[in-house]
C-alpha cells in the first residue's frame, strides 16, 4: 500500500561521524534526536508526507552545513 500525501508520517535517520557530538548539537532547535557513541539517531513526525518532507530537507541541510564546517576547522588546525 502506498502512503498518501495527505498521510501523517515518520522518519527515523541513523548516521554515525567521527564528530557526532558536534553534528548533534547543531541538531539542538532543529529535531528530537540522541547521540550514543557516535551514532545519531533523529526522529521527524508531520502531519503530512508534504511536511516531513519539508522537515527533511531542512534536517539535510543544517546537518549538511554543520558537516562543511566541521571540515573547514579541521583543515585549519
Amino acid at each position: 500500500m502506498t502512503p498518501r500525501k495527505s498521510e501523517s508520517s515518520r522518519l527515523v535517520l541513523k548516521l554515525t561521524h567521527k564528530n557526532a557530538d558536534a553534528l548533534a548539537a547543531s541538531l539542538t532547535t532543529e529535531a528530537e534526536f540522541s547521540d550514543i557513541e557516535g551514532t545519531i539517531e533523529v526522529t521527524e513526525r508531520a502531519a503530512s508526507m508534504v511536511d516531513l518532507r519539508a522537515r527533511w530537507n531542512t534536517l539535510m541541510r543544517g546537518l549538511i552545513a554543520s558537516e562543511q564546517v566541521l571540515g573547514i576547522t579541521e583543515g585549519s588546525e
